[in-house]
């Protein structure tokens, strides 16, 4: 069976927009996916990139322009400047990675409402009772906020090094075996490769 190994994080728009079309892609195809949420900041700082705060302008405009005009293009509500952001995306990275451990829910769709809170929802995914709610939402128990926490911190930590050796740098990235693929627009591409056009 095909594996898809899904570096993604909490806090990027771009994995906002992919919403759940990766898992629809997996679906399709008989493909598991692998989600491993990572520090994107961190993998900037490893990989040669700048964090959006520090980008020349000319990048930072046309980021302004293009998030608009992608979340049109998919129908999705979208706030290109939500209340919070950036804040600390590693405690919901952490339940994610719980949720992982733990089953009985929707990996997919947790990821998808996690970052919808911040880009569509003007929520704070630092805080507690977003977080929950959007376990319940994934049908986990909400309970899972609180724990596993050490063994989040060191997978969160290893799925750092995990995308820099798999040469992902950025997210959303998409690795199958030696393919990669980077960004919400490529997921098209995931498929096409997955059909043996690619």
């Amino acid at each position: 069976m095909t594996q898809i190994d899904y570096y993604f994080a909490t806090l990027s728009p771009y994995c906002y927009l992919s919403g759940t079309r990766l898992e629809e892609v997996a679906a399709k195809h008989g493909a598991t996916i692998n989600y491993k949420p990572f520090d994107i900041i961190q993998g900037f700082g490893r990989t040669g990139g700048t964090p959006p705060k520090d980008r020349h302008i000319s990048r930072i405009e046309y980021r302004a322009q293009e998030l608009p005009r992608q979340a049109k293009k998919l129908g999705m509500p979208f706030n290109l400047k939500p209340a919070h952001w950036p804040t600390n995306g590693a405690p919901a990275a952490y339940a994610f990675i719980a949720a992982q451990n733990a089953g009985g829910g929707d990996l997919g769709l947790l990821a998808h409402v996690i970052t919808r809170a911040v880009w569509a929802e003007e929520k704070d995914i630092a805080q507690d009772d977003v977080i929950r709610a959007c376990l319940t939402e994934a049908g986990f128990d909400p309970n899972l906020a609180d724990s596993g926490l050490l063994e989040g911190a060191e997978t969160y930590a290893r799925n750092l090094e995990d995308a820099v050796e798999a040469g992902a740098f950025g997210a959303p990235f998409y690795v199958i075996g030696d393919q990669r693929f980077w960004g919400q627009d490529r997921i098209e591409d995931v498929d096409l490769y997955l059909q043996g056009k690619l």
